[in-house]
């Protein structure tokens, strides 16, 4: 990795705060540019520091970190948020990625897999914790049991990369999977942007969920 990930955290347990912070400095290629115990002043805060991913915890004394995702993906739509937190409930995970959060993990994740699940949201991969990602497709399984709703014209291979998205993988994976170039699945995924009038990939697996599209 050739430049530092700047990395802003939003954690109100100040000795996990404290843990992230020295992980995320003490790592080569990534930079902890800031670590707040609240939103009060988050929108100043990420202003002045320009992280490339934010840390976010869910559960916050005053605006929590759903709300919180809402609020800088309407001023800063491309900024990459990884939501952290100890609950694998399906609503929270429903409303993080309806918020625009990119990916959603554990706080007991192990700190490699989380300077990983960092990195690869920077490269514009939705990361999610293996046991929230079962609980994911869980809902997207029962989802697709009842009849399918309108498909915005999405064609097979567009479908088939929106389903891996759904299923949390990188651009990388995807191009892996379907077999197709890195150049061609940000095209498809620029045509499923437009297709279903989103504007981030935490938007667009929300949309494939909660319309039966996957």
């Amino acid at each position: 990795m050739d430049e530092e990930i700047k990395v802003d955290i939003f954690e109100d347990s100040e000795s996990l705060r404290i843990s992230l912070f020295q992980l995320i400095n003490g790592s080569k290629g990534f930079r902890c540019v800031g670590a707040y115990a609240d939103c009060r002043n988050m929108l100043e805060n990420v202003s002045k520091d320009k992280p490339d991913v934010v840390l976010m915890d869910i559960q916050m004394p005053g605006m929590n970190g759903i709300e919180a995702v809402g609020i800088l993906k309407e001023k800063y739509p491309d900024l990459k948020i990884l939501m952290q937190t100890i609950f694998e409930d399906e609503e929270k995970i429903f409303n993080s990625v309806l918020a625009g959060a990119s990916g959603y993990i554990l706080k007991n994740t192990y700190p490699t897999r989380i300077l990983e699940f960092i990195n690869e949201t920077y490269e514009g991969g939705a990361p999610i914790s293996p046991s929230v990602a079962t609980k994911v497709l869980k809902m997207v399984s029962e989802k697709s049991t009842s009849p399918k709703s309108h498909d915005f014209n999405l064609s097979e291979r567009e479908k088939e990369v929106l389903s891996s998205l759904v299923e949390g993988m990188s651009y990388k994976m995807i191009a892996d999977v379907c077999f197709i170039s890195l150049d061609t699945v940000r095209s498809h995924i620029k045509n499923i942007y437009e297709k279903l009038h989103v504007h981030s990939k935490g938007e667009a697996i929300a949309k494939a969920i909660k319309g039966k599209i996957v």
